[in-house]
């Protein structure tokens, strides 16, 4: 790497091209004329030229400094612009994509939410929705800005913030024979059920209760997504296990019936995290901070006194088509 010069030395360049003397330079950069001469010296051994040459009782501009006055003072704007701050966020006026991977789950849960608020306070920002596959926190330093969901252990270069915890439900076709049933252990393990898997496992945290119990289910097919296995569970007599906030959206579009899961299982804690590269990144803060309300106030709506609201799956069986609050149903894998 070829040595750089000094940095230093480009304002002074810039007040010498401009002022056209020493004492002019000297008086805007304040010092002292002998000062400013002897950087006149170092200049124009840096670059090769005389830049400032007697003319009558002044000083003129050698073809090399007028050559070079619009360089200098755009990299001397290029440089100061730089080591600001960034400018003050104009949401009205950004224009930005931002890539968001999230389970299926999540995404029908804010996204919609998220969506309305982009259109409303940033219209020219695009949101670009990916699916979970086999996820790599390193996506984070390039592919993907934004992550929801649940996850484990994340790289060193890698921030989270937490969104809520959510529980998991059992969602039925509204006009079977279990809309309306308050379900015990034992007929929980005794109807068939639908879990949804990316990877083929079949046994989770619910066969493990159930074992505590004595007894055991029959997984009767697996889905891919939890939208799917909604659709498995409105074509069959079987239950399908989706998240809890996710359940009753689904039964606000179909006809779903939404039953609490008899067992004690843990709660599902959701993040979203992103690469530190844009950890202080305004945009990306403000993406965070729209993400985390939008989640939050789904949470708001859930709290007891929140209006119900009637959808396809309301009736017997199910919750009046409000959401089960966060927290409110258990959990499976």
């Amino acid at each position: 790497m070829p040595q750089l010069p000094d940095m230093n030395l480009l304002p002074s360049l810039d007040a010498l091209l401009r002022a056209g003397s020493v004492a002019g330079a000297a008086a805007e950069m304040r010092i002292s004329p002998s000062a400013m001469s002897r950087t006149l010296g170092r200049l124009r051994r840096v670059v090769g030229d005389d830049l400032l040459v007697p003319s009558g009782r002044g000083l003129t501009l050698t073809p090399r400094a007028r050559e070079l006055q619009p360089r200098v003072e755009a990299a001397l704007a290029a440089a100061l612009a730089a080591l600001r701050p960034p400018p003050e966020l104009e949401l009205a006026t950004l224009r930005r994509e931002f890539t968001i991977r999230a389970n299926d789950s999540m995404a029908v849960i804010f996204g919609a939410p998220l969506t309305e608020r982009v259109m409303r306070e940033a219209p020219g920002v695009r949101l670009r929705m990916l699916p979970e596959g086999d996820e790599d926190p390193s996506d984070l330093r390039d592919r993907i800005d934004l992550e929801v969901g649940q996850m484990g252990d994340l790289p060193h270069d890698v921030r989270s913030s937490p969104l809520a915890e959510y529980r998991y439900a059992a969602v039925v076709r509204a006009d079977g024979p279990y809309a309306a049933e308050r379900l015990t252990p034992e007929r929980f393990a005794a109807l068939p059920h639908i879990t949804v898997t990316r990877r083929g496992r079949v046994r989770s945290v619910v066969d493990e209760r159930l074992a505590e119990l004595g007894l055991t289910r029959d997984v009767l097919a697996t889905a891919p997504t939890y939208s799917a296995a909604c659709f498995l569970a409105l074509r069959s007599d079987a239950l399908a296990l989706v998240p809890s906030h996710f359940a009753v959206e689904a039964a606000r579009a179909m006809p779903l019936a939404v039953l609490d899961i008899p067992l004690d299982l843990p709660a599902n804690p959701f993040v979203q995290a992103w690469h530190i590269r844009v950890d202080a990144d305004p945009a990306h803060r403000w993406l965070r901070g729209a993400v985390a309300e939008t989640v939050t106030g789904i949470n708001a709506a859930d709290r007891p006194g929140a209006a119900p609201s009637a959808g396809p799956g309301s009736g017997p069986g199910s919750p009046g088509g409000g959401r089960p609050t966060a927290g409110a149903a258990p959990a499976v894998p």
